[in-house]
């Protein structure tokens, strides 16, 4: 028996690893892709959905937009065509919760400049306060890349609208008045067809970490060319 392995020692082993190398190929065939879910109104607490939009099932899609960023620049829906975006609601004189998410949308910046798919977006919800000059003060003291994130102010009756019946972030669409403010920790993933795939709490670093990895899911289903 010794002699026998001795003799056909170099065969078993590059036997073994072609079986070892076979097993792979064939467990990662087998193994079933991964596919973020579609968030419809239906599935969500109605909380945060309006109750015009409670009963839908399929085909929400986030809206169009006409908004302005920090450097005085229309915005709209098309500036996000094609692309993987990830959305959050801030302000810029926030002392809680903001600081941590736009800290935590840094580093996923940090990330993404690279890559033309993925964008950034983020709503102001107090654009009286939020002027395109107050946008661009925080813009450059956090390191905001324009080619990649985008911060918004304008109309904000369109910007709550937004949170409540295209996001479903916030429990109260407000009234728009001076005093009015919604808030929300959430970062929505949306995909290039405009459908929500993800909610992520944007002051733990843990989900964030499973907001990257879910947007690399994403690039996978929607494979992008940057030419």
């Amino acid at each position: 028996m010794k002699a026998f392995f001795k003799t056909y020692k170099t065969f078993l082993i590059v036997f073994g690893l072609i079986s070892v190398c076979i097993l792979i190929l064939f467990y990662d065939a087998l193994k079933p892709v991964r596919i973020l879910p579609i968030y419809q109104p239906a599935q969500l607490s109605f909380e945060l959905v309006d109750s015009t939009l409670q009963h839908i099932k399929k085909s929400h899609r986030v809206s169009d937009f006409s908004l302005t960023n920090q450097n005085g620049k229309t915005i709209t829906q098309k500036d996000y065509q094609d692309k993987i975006a990830v959305v959050d609601f801030f302000f810029t004189t926030c002392p809680s919760i903001c600081p941590i998410m736009t800290d935590n949308m840094v580093e996923l910046q940090a990330k993404i400049k690279e890559q033309a798919q993925i964008k950034l977006l983020s709503f102001s919800v107090t654009p009286q306060i939020d002027s395109v000059a107050q946008l661009k003060k925080y813009a450059l003291e956090k390191g905001v890349l324009d080619a990649h994130w985008n911060l918004l102010t304008g109309d904000k009756k369109e910007i709550y609208t937004l949170a409540r019946k295209s996001y479903f972030v916030v429990k109260d669409d407000g009234d728009g008045g001076p005093f009015d403010m919604i808030h929300t920790e959430n970062f929505v993933l949306v995909d290039p067809d405009r459908r929500i795939r993800g909610y992520y709490d944007g002051t733990d670093k843990e989900a964030m970490e499973t907001l990257w990895d879910d947007i690399q899911v994403l690039q996978k289903e929607y494979p992008f060319d940057s030419n």
